[in-house]
């Protein structure tokens, strides 16, 4: 049965992408949502040590958005345990990783879960190598761990230099090529910029079969910065980290976000140490020269003082040129 609408391929993790995954949902069917498996740390880490299986969790939070289910087996799947030995972990990452053992294939097991919640479109690991993230600091040193990180960068004010991937050579699955092949519109983030945007592009070829693609690239901005990865980090400061991690990737438009919280929930994230990412005309002059067009607007869903992105305005704009094309003549 053919799909309706756009085809659609999305790279990232954490919130951020299952986020953004909402709303794209409301417009098309085909959405492919390749999402980073490097974590280890959280109840994704504890089944990855014990078990041997790659990090379910951002894969789980992507299938949930993706999913045609009742709510009830929403809040099943992401429902953690408070008790016991199993304290902290999600029901979702014990029901894939059930599966995994089941068909002793991971890549399998994510399909038959994806199938169990009638998912529009499908969720694919970036790799099914084992792989895990090391940071070269600005100091020198080196850091190995996605969850060690950040942790340690806040500690010491260092700041990251470069991401890379333990081990460095790892391969997309052939879904993951064959949907960069056959893309309308290329989606980067949003999420954490060095531990769940750029390990994607850092698989093999990836961030050239962009770059080569037919598609309109686009690269959501994150609305704050992230204690431990992008302190002090401006909009040109995230596509600055983009281009130097992504070998000769493109990207066609930025989703920039311009207007500003209120007093209230700004200090509230002033204690976390997070201040809004914005633009001013230095970084409009840079993205310029990179050729890269400028969607700008009020692109905030502030709910319970947290902030995150409005996906279905987003997803409107992104999927509708005339929309585009107005956006940037504003």
């Amino acid at each position: 049965m053919k799909r309706k609408g756009k085809n659609v391929v999305i790279f990232g993790g954490g919130t951020g992408l299952s986020i953004v995954l909402r709303g794209l949902k409301s417009y098309t069917e085909n959405i492919t949502a390749i999402v980073t498996v490097a974590d280890n740390g959280g109840g994704s880490g504890a089944l990855r040590e014990d078990l041997g299986m790659l990090p379910p969790g951002d894969i789980r939070n992507c299938i949930i958005s993706l999913a045609d289910a009742p709510p009830i087996l929403e809040q099943l799947m992401q429902h953690r345990f408070k008790e016991g030995y199993l304290k902290g972990q999600s029901f979702g990452n014990l029901f894939i990783a059930a599966m995994n053992e089941i068909h002793g294939d991971f890549e399998h097991a994510i399909k038959e879960v994806s199938n169990i919640f009638r998912i529009k479109g499908q969720v694919l690991p970036m790799t099914l190598t084992d792989t895990n993230l090391v940071a070269e600091l600005e100091s020198g040193l080196s850091i190995f761990g996605e969850d060690t990180i950040p942790e340690y960068v806040s500690k010491t004010n260092d700041r990251i230099k470069k991401i890379s991937l333990v081990p460095e050579s790892c391969d997309p699955l052939d879904e993951t090529i064959r949907s960069i092949e056959d893309a309308d519109v290329i989606i980067i983030g949003p999420g954490s910029l060095y531990t769940s945007v750029i390990p994607n592009l850092l698989v093999r070829n990836v961030s050239k079969m962009i770059g080569s693609s037919r598609a309109k690239v686009y690269y959501i901005c994150n609305l704050m910065t992230q204690p431990g990865e992008t302190d002090g980090y401006n909009v040109s400061d995230h596509v600055e980290a983009l281009y130097l991690h992504g070998k000769n990737l493109r990207l066609d438009y930025i989703i920039v976000n311009d207007e500003k919280v209120d007093d209230k929930v700004r200090e509230i994230y002033q204690q976390k140490n997070a201040i809004q990412v914005l633009m001013d005309g230095d970084q409009e002059e840079y993205l310029k020269n990179k050729n890269i067009k400028i969607i700008r607007d009020n692109f905030l869903d502030i709910e319970k003082n947290y902030i995150r992105h409005n996906a279905d305005r987003i997803s409107k704009i992104i999927l509708d040129q005339k929309k585009v094309i107005d956006f940037i003549k504003g």
